[in-house]
């Protein structure tokens, strides 16, 4: 055999329990699964004596949409356990290109991608064979974005598309599954899903649906609005008849906190919907997602200067059809991860508002005035209803980050821990807090995601399976990343395989490249 996996407590992505063995592979396949007996010769060895060998984990909420470009050995990611990542989440992806053409370019000449230009696509399929090219660590799989959609069609223009620019987005949409993307996503708290009816995302989701694929949403509210907004994602699948999936379950502010349990309830009781969480009490966004649909944060000082204490409550407070994500929070509880000025970086809004002598709304204006894309994190859910959603055996783990490296692209930069220890963190408070038996906790990291966003043959340890596989200590294995010290590995992942290569090892080995893009078939 080209590779054995030995001496190890083999779970198998099922929910089964683990039962002692070995794994062989050859080629990109697992060929054989072997009990107590002694493993066969092999080309490689892995000795994983004391540790588990489970399906290498699938992280369904990924932003790594230009990484295999950029930073292909992805370190962040591979370093987890992760395998395969889904990117085009929250409504945005990198097809239709224009409105992505010059961020790549920047981001390729300061990244560590091959010396060669930065590719370029003109569908779906060629994005898909750019990555193929680019040889990444881990395999991608890709959701089309409506946001993108729309904002090659429309622009960013708060309006309702006209017959002929739905149609035109119904066929960008079709042709992107046709050609493998696994489904539709939206983000519709952010520039221009915000600016969307339920019926227009009907009419994309259907086109979807009819090649195929499934609709996940970074849904239009996480708070006050949080039940309204998952039952249009519901509504969106009932009628264009497809499968539900809901990004980065949580209960966000104090005003929804402790209905963890209702929110359960209002997807188990759906015919087709699934959601995935990251298991943190912060999230990660961009400053401007605070601002209401009629402020946009280009221009916000004008918008500011015509109606200020509109956009004031709007923000703190909310209107009829839009949240607030500052109510049952507070500015000093949102932290800046990119600013205008270093000293800030990693400040509250309310710690840059009383250096600066102003309100904190004040402050939020003149930040987004300074640079529209500032980022920030918000500490706005509650560790007991994160622990509950956790809990949930059919509720997918994801990180809802990007791969970056701490001496690489965006290695200077305070990024969300999830970066580095989203699987690690939900495997280490599983076991210290006995939520759910190990088994479960593979299960909907591996095989359940798997299954969800069609990856034929990932996701499991079987004789045929691909051979992606982590090799773990289950009672070492532990997240280090903090707030604080984000660019921080996690401990206790000794192996990680992909497509039946060694793609990292023991902490020091170079990072292989053997992922490739994975197709909806």
């Amino acid at each position: 055999m080209d590779l054995v996996v030995a001496n190890a407590t083999v779970f198998d992505g099922t929910g089964a329990p683990g039962a002692p063995g070995w794994v062989g592979i050859e080629r990109d396949r697992i060929v054989a699964i072997g009990g107590a007996d002694e493993p066969p010769a092999a080309a490689r060895t892995v000795d994983a004596r004391g540790m588990v060998v489970a399906p290498g984990f699938v992280d369904v909420h990924n932003h790594s949409d230009l990484s295999p470009f950029v930073l292909p050995t992805m370190p962040s990611t591979v370093r987890q356990g992760v395998t395969s990542v889904v990117v085009g989440n929250c409504g945005s992806s990198p097809f239709p290109l224009s409105s992505w053409e010059e961020g790549l370019s920047l981001a390729y000449a300061g990244g560590d991608g091959d010396d060669h230009p930065p590719p370029t696509w003109t569908r779906w399929g060629d994005y898909l064979d750019a990555i193929d090219a680019a040889r990444p660590s881990v395999n991608v799989a890709t959701l089309i974005g409506h946001g993108s959609v729309r904002r090659e069609v429309v622009g960013e223009e708060r309006r309702r598309p006209s017959e002929d620019e739905l149609a035109w987005m119904r066929t960008l949409v079709r042709e992107a599954v046709a050609d493998g993307a696994v489904g539709l996503s939206t983000g519709l708290i952010y520039v221009p899903g915000i600016y969307t009816d339920t019926d227009e995302v009907i009419a994309l989701a259907r086109a979807a649906a009819g090649a195929g694929g499934l609709y996940a949403s970074h849904i239009r509210g996480e708070g006050r609005d949080l039940f309204r907004a998952v039952d249009e994602a519901l509504a969106v699948g009932a009628a264009a008849e497809l499968p539900v999936h809901i990004s980065h379950l949580k209960c966000e502010t104090s005003l929804m906190w402790g209905r963890a349990d209702d929110l359960l309830e209002r997807l188990h009781d759906a015919p087709d919907a699934t959601g995935d969480q990251y298991p943190y009490e912060a999230w990660n966004s961009s400053l401007s997602s605070l601002l209401p649909p009629w402020a946009p944060a280009a221009a916000i000082a004008a918008v500011a200067a015509q109606g200020r204490e509109r956009l004031r409550t709007a923000v703190e407070i909310g209107e009829p059809d839009f949240q607030s994500s500052v109510e049952g929070v507070g500015w000093d509880r949102i932290v800046l991860e990119t600013a205008p000025e270093e000293r800030w970086r990693g400040r509250s809004v309310a710690a840059v508002a009383e250096e600066r002598g102003i309100a904190p709304f004040d402050a939020m204006v003149e930040l987004l005035d300074a640079d529209p894309e500032i980022s920030c994190i918000g500490h706005a859910m509650a560790p007991e209803d994160v622990r509950t959603i956790l809990a949930d055996p059919g509720v997918f783990v994801a990180s809802d980050a990007s791969a970056t490296a701490p001496n690489g692209p965006g290695g200077d930069l305070p990024v969300h821990p999830r970066s580095y220890g989203t699987f690690p963190r939900a495997l280490t408070i599983a076991r210290d807090e006995a939520l759910l038996p190990l088994e479960a906790v593979i299960r909907k990291m591996t095989s359940l995601p798997a299954e969800r966003f069609g990856l034929t043959g990932r996701g499991r340890i079987e004789p045929g399976s691909f051979a992606d596989l982590v090799v773990f200590n289950p009672t070492t294995i532990n997240d280090r990343a903090t707030f604080d010290e984000p660019h921080t590995f996690p401990k206790g992942i000794t192996s990680v395989v992909v497509n039946g290569v060694v793609a990292w090892s023991d902490g020091d080995a170079p990072i292989a490249r053997a992922g490739r893009a994975l197709r909806r078939v």
